[in-house]
């Protein structure tokens, strides 16, 4: 990480915030930190965000050069204010991405009735799992089964696990359609 030399004095807090800094380069507010850092791939500038606790910025992005064409604009709380609305959403975003990968569900039509099928999967270090269930129109759970974590759910899989009588697909082992 690049080192923030900041000759600019703090910022009286503004409002009821006394651990708030405001400086030209650096700004903590709310459980966030915005740093203009020095653009590694170019001349310019970028600005991290980072929330309180994390050791990976949620976002980085280029940022504006001041009038001399050579120092960064300076912060401000407009410009805070968008950064963490942005910053908040690309979390959010990663957030949803994340569950999807481990929670799938989809909709078959089987045994002359619809059926949901679920598919939550268990990132465990050791001994990752996934866990395979049918639920019937009226939303009870019909059938449980531990399947292997690279179970891939498909209308084709589902199908054939509940036309089997909700046998665990492949047996001991799992199975990958």
């Amino acid at each position: 990480m690049p080192e923030i030399h900041d000759p600019t004095p703090a910022a009286p807090a503004i409002d009821d915030a006394p651990a708030a800094i405001r400086r030209d380069r650096l700004w903590q507010l709310d459980g966030w930190t915005a740093r203009v850092i020095k653009n590694q791939d170019d001349d310019g500038w970028a600005v991290e965000m980072l929330k309180d606790g994390e050791a990976e910025p949620a976002l980085v992005g280029p940022w504006t050069m001041g009038r001399d064409k050579k120092n960064p604009k300076p912060l401000d709380q407009s410009a805070f204010n968008t950064l963490v609305k942005t910053a908040t959403e690309v979390l959010q975003r990663h957030a949803q991405q994340a569950h999807a990968m481990l929670h799938k569900s989809l909709t078959v039509f089987a045994l002359d009735a619809q059926w949901e099928v679920r598919l939550d999967i268990t990132p465990d270090e050791y001994e990752p799992f996934a866990t395979l269930s049918a639920f019937d129109e009226g939303g009870d759970e019909v059938a449980q089964a531990r399947v292997a974590p690279n179970f891939r759910l498909s209308t084709t899989s589902a199908t054939a696990w509940i036309v089997g009588g909700f046998a665990r697909p492949g047996g001991k082992e799992g199975f990958d359609y």
